[in-house]
């Protein structure tokens, strides 16, 4: 059988994050669905997603294929039903399709008529989807403690040393090859994961619930506020709450960043600082250019930061901003609400050319031992060519 995780074509509501990945390819806590799906089914994973994502993202066809919605986060009581699932049977709920179980290969974007041979059931128990991008971290505190929990399970911790203050130790899980040293650590309201190789400076404070994970780099007397999680190989400093921060991407200096989510590959410059609640305290909109409307995102919400992305150094970023891919941040005040795809300077409307924005991303990645693929090239062509 087949483990497939399918987006739906309701992704855009997910943008500027599902631009250059699937649904499943998301971090919503310590791992993304794709981990959290393959560790409790104990099953490597497809996917089905937009043609222009199948080549880095392939799909192998099967005549037995479990098909799972990438935005549902799992379930205790879902995961023991699916395990038994029989074929050409399914759960739905409120009409969207959670799973089914079938031998025939659906194409992306089907739906419940396109299953004619599937017994379709009606799910009782409440589920969550990610359907927009503040979720992501809106989700993340529940998701990062029952994360912890899957990825230490039957596993011992690495020592602390003796130099670090800690608060529940017994909630503090150390990968082999981590570096902690002369730093507060406190997981009283959640639990703090370190992972492999990641070196945590001395003065940091860190209250969970926290996630460094490997070859992750926390800069000396940094303050971060849970639920944040740093991804593999970012280097990030300063002062950070509730934030979630995809791989090799960096923050590495003084400045604030609350109630965000920071794509892959994006810099942020020393001493630029985002606003996450209006002076009205009231509702934040942000705005999605697929659905061409703005999106309520209640009273807090910092900003939504494309793949490939930079912000200048002491830039203010207001309150709800999304950055598009590969959007260059530069500016005088306070920025604008949105910022489009391949835009170079915002206050002329240039945009970043598509042979300089690739040459830029093959210098940042250089930094960090990477080269760009033929795929992640064809993906950002796409979206180029989408936006021009």
């Amino acid at each position: 059988m087949n483990l497939v995780l399918f987006d739906t074509t309701a992704r855009i509501t997910l943008y500027p994050f599902t631009a250059i990945r699937p649904v499943a390819e998301i971090r919503t806590g310590i791992l993304t669905n794709r981990e959290r799906w393959e560790r409790l089914l104990q099953s490597e994973s497809f996917t089905l997603t937009e043609l222009y994502l199948q080549e880095k993202y392939p799909l192998i066809s099967s005549d037995d294929v479990l098909l799972i919605n990438a935005a549902l986060i799992p379930s205790q009581e879902l995961v023991q039903e699916l395990k038994g699932l029989s074929l050409e049977k399914g759960f739905i709920q409120n009409g969207i399709i959670l799973a089914v179980r079938t031998a025939n290969q659906p194409s992306y974007g089907f739906n419940i008529d396109d299953c004619k041979s599937v017994a379709f059931s009606e799910w009782k128990h409440k589920e969550r989807l990610i359907q927009h991008p503040f979720e992501i971290v809106r989700f993340s505190e529940k998701n990062s403690k029952a994360d912890f929990d899957l990825i230490t399970r039957n596993k011992s911790s690495q020592t602390l040393s003796s130099t670090n203050h800690v608060i529940h130790p017994e909630l503090i899980f150390v990968e082999e090859g981590a570096v902690v040293e002369h730093c507060f650590l406190n997981a009283t309201f959640g639990p703090i994961y370190i992972g492999k190789d990641s070196l945590v400076m001395e003065g940091s404070m860190i209250r969970g619930p926290f996630a460094a994970l490997d070859n992750s780099v926390i800069k000396m007397g940094s303050k971060i506020y849970g639920s944040t999680t740093v991804g593999r190989q970012c280097t990030v400093g300063g002062e950070i709450k509730n934030t979630i921060f995809f791989d090799y991407s960096n923050k590495a200096h003084d400045g604030y960043i609350g109630d965000a989510v920071i794509g892959e590959w994006c810099n942020v410059g020393a001493g630029a600082s985002c606003s996450n609640i209006k002076n009205t305290a009231g509702e934040v909109k942000t705005w999605n250019p697929h659905l061409h409307q703005w999106v309520s995102a209640g009273n807090k919400c910092g900003v939504m930061l494309g793949d490939y992305s930079r912000v200048a150094i002491n830039s203010s970023l207001t309150t709800g901003l999304v950055g598009g891919i590969c959007s260059n941040i530069l500016t005088e005040g306070l920025s604008p609400k949105y910022i489009a795809d391949f835009t170079w300077n915002i206050n002329t409307g240039e945009k970043y050319m598509f042979d300089k924005a690739t040459r830029d991303i093959e210098n940042w990645m250089y930094l960090k031992n990477k080269f760009i693929t033929d795929a992640d090239r064809n993906i950002l062509q796409h979206i180029y060519n989408y936006q021009f």
